[in-house]
């Protein structure tokens, strides 16, 4: 009968302390939710030809949303290909110059071996040589002299091909490219309307994943760890709505607690942000507030 007493003792015991967590009916911290949100900017100047994308909008990463105006693009790369036309027309005529000495100079490399072997044969003279190695050297030299004639031309045609690559990587950038797979979060601009460069299109942001900031003490951070599951709460019609939520990251300084999601006896301490990610099912928004449980929550 002791051993009986002893016993159930003890589960009484074991059921008081595992009833104790979270007994307060307060959460481990506070919080609101938020998104990595990106605003897409136009690359170029120019007219909005085509913009497709209405706020609330589920886009694809990739997706094309419209373009701005390319034709004073366009044109500019015509006149430089016709002004590339024309300097290479020029180049070509110096390079026929090179092509015929040469030639020349293939010629008089013969001669010259011929001169040799007749020279070994005693069948010729060493002035005979002479004269076919000045008739080389001469050659070089002209050579040498077009090529450096033509050099400013050639210069001038990689000079035409550099800005034409520059054209093309700004008509490629008067493409909108959705960046990300998300929901059209705002919208800056309409079709039609004049946009600079950097100037804001749209701002999107991924929720299906939504991240909960939360800001916990140096003696909860002991009781959590990245990757861990945790509860996340939202205010409900009638009852508290709840979520499982895992944490993504731990801030490796302190900070003082923001002053509006704490108690006035509590924002002076010290504390770590903690974000936590919640799979959204559309009812989670940026902004709203949430609670953080790292054990099981209170009923």
């Amino acid at each position: 009968m002791n051993n009986f007493d002893y016993i159930l003792g003890l589960s009484i015991l074991a059921t008081s302390l595992f009833s104790c967590s979270n007994s307060n009916g307060k959460a481990d911290g506070y919080g609101n939710f938020e998104a990595t949100e990106i605003t897409v900017s136009a690359e170029n100047t120019g007219k909005l030809m085509q913009f497709e994308v209405s706020e609330g909008d589920q886009l694809m990463k990739d997706t094309f949303i419209g373009y701005i105006d390319t034709i004073p693009l366009v044109l500019k790369r015509e006149q430089l290909e016709v002004s590339k036309a024309v300097i290479s027309s020029k180049s070509k005529g110096v390079l026929s110059q090179i092509n015929v000495l040469n030639a020349q100079l293939k010629t008089a490399n013969t001669n010259k071996k011929r001169t040799e072997n007749l020279i070994k044969d005693n069948a010729g003279t060493q002035k005979q040589l002479d004269d076919v190695q000045g008739q080389i050297d001469v050659i070089n030299n002209q050579i040498r002299s077009v090529e450096i004639q033509n050099a400013p031309v050639v210069n001038e045609l990689k000079n035409i091909d550099v800005q034409i690559k520059q054209i093309d990587d700004q008509i490629q950038k008067s493409k909108i490219i959705n960046p990300i797979n998300g929901t059209v979060l705002t919208k800056y601009a309409e079709p039609n309307e004049i946009t600079a460069f950097g100037k804001p299109l749209y701002k999107i942001a991924d929720l299906g994943t939504m991240q909960l900031r939360v800001y916990i003490s140096q003696i909860q951070l002991a009781n959590i760890k990245i990757g861990q599951e945790v509860t996340v709460k939202i205010d409900d019609a009638e009852a508290m709505k709840s979520y499982k939520g895992k944490i993504s990251w731990i801030a490796s300084e302190a900070e003082f607690t923001p002053k509006i999601i704490q108690t006035k006896e509590e924002r002076g301490a010290l504390v770590y942000a903690v974000k936590v990610d919640v799979d959204n099912d559309g009812s989670l928004k940026i902004g709203m507030p949430a609670e953080l449980w790292i054990g099981s929550p209170s009923l």
